[in-house]
């Protein structure tokens, strides 16, 4: 179903917080997050004309293009030479096990071994736990078959629960339930 302009706009205005959420699980930072954003909602209103309205709904296409956008930009910032962060340096000089909080995880535990996943993984997994779409819907996004959404998936669930076991946490409550 082909829409007007007005109602295009309405549609995907609507589903902002779901393309904001999606890309700051993608980019970790805000104001990188908020450049993919708005560069999502300038390809789509640039392409507007040729978009048929789905079953589905917009959001599938919305988050497509965000997803295209996120990997073509890693794939350009692969290529360019990188510097180590200051606080980079600092926090890999005292991250020691025992600075984590002996309480049990967080935010920040899950954080840093979300971004241990690679970005085809990790992609999958927000899609898919985040922003709660169908395996139909993620392989719509991310371009790929369903047999492969599914595989990665599986991956990913499979790499972040080694992750999160190789933690100090997990593992000193793996040594309180051997004894």
């Amino acid at each position: 179903m082909h829409l007007s302009r007005d109602e295009f706009v309405r549609l995907a205005l609507a589903e902002i917080d779901a393309v904001d959420r999606v890309a700051r699980s993608l980019v970790r930072g805000s104001a990188e997050a908020d450049d993919l954003v708005q560069e999502t909602y300038l390809r789509a209103l640039k392409s507007s004309d040729g978009f048929e309205l789905q079953s589905f709904g917009i959001r599938p296409w919305l988050l497509r293009i965000l997803h295209n956008l996120h990997v073509n930009r890693a794939k350009r910032e692969q290529k360019q030479p990188a510097a180590t962060a200051a606080e980079h340096l600092d926090l890999m000089a005292v991250a020691e096990p025992a600075s984590f909080p002996a309480e049990g995880f967080n935010d920040v535990h899950l954080d840093r071994a979300l971004d241990e996943l690679p970005s085809e993984l990790r992609s999958i997994l927000i899609l898919w736990a985040v922003d709660e779409l169908s395996y139909k819907e993620i392989a719509d996004v991310v371009g790929i078959p369903i047999g492969t959404v599914m595989s990665r998936l599986h991956r990913a669930r499979q790499r972040l629960t080694a992750l999160l076991a190789e933690h100090p946490v997990a593992a000193s409550r793996q040594g309180q339930s051997a004894g």
